[in-house]
């Protein structure tokens, strides 16, 4: 199964970036529909109307979300990789997700530019 990694620019410091991924009424601010989430490990979660959906496994304020997000019946499973990195301009976020099944490969890889990271960033900037 395919791994996708990126690094991603956020005009907002770190515990600002932290606090837009794992606070849920701010997460259905940027994200513009429904999400559940509560920051404690293992807790399940979902975003965007439940198109994506999970179990925290590792959070690190101002540092590193770890998740774990379901894949119908995939054995393996897919792990997401969420560190946020101090920059000049904000925040550096690297994304690193591994075990992406194939048939979903593309459209994850075009979901965390193209909408993700996207909306987040934009949220930033109105």
């Amino acid at each position: 199964m395919p791994d996708f990694k990126k690094y991603f620019a956020i005009p907002a410091p770190p515990e600002e970036v932290y606090a837009a991924l794992t606070f849920e009424p701010t997460i259905e601010l940027w994200t513009g529909s429904p999400a559940s989430f509560v920051a404690e490990e293992g807790t399940e979660f979902s975003m965007w109307d439940e198109s994506i959906s999970g179990r925290n496994l590792k959070l690190e304020p101002k540092r590193l979300i770890q998740q774990e997000w379901y894949f119908g019946d995939q054995t393996e499973p897919s792990i997401v990789n969420i560190k946020l990195h101090p920059d000049k301009k904000g925040t550096s976020v690297e994304v690193n997700h591994s075990n992406i099944p194939e048939e979903a490969f593309d459209d994850i890889k075009s979901g965390w530019a193209d909408v993700y990271m996207k909306d987040l960033r934009e949220f930033y900037l109105d």
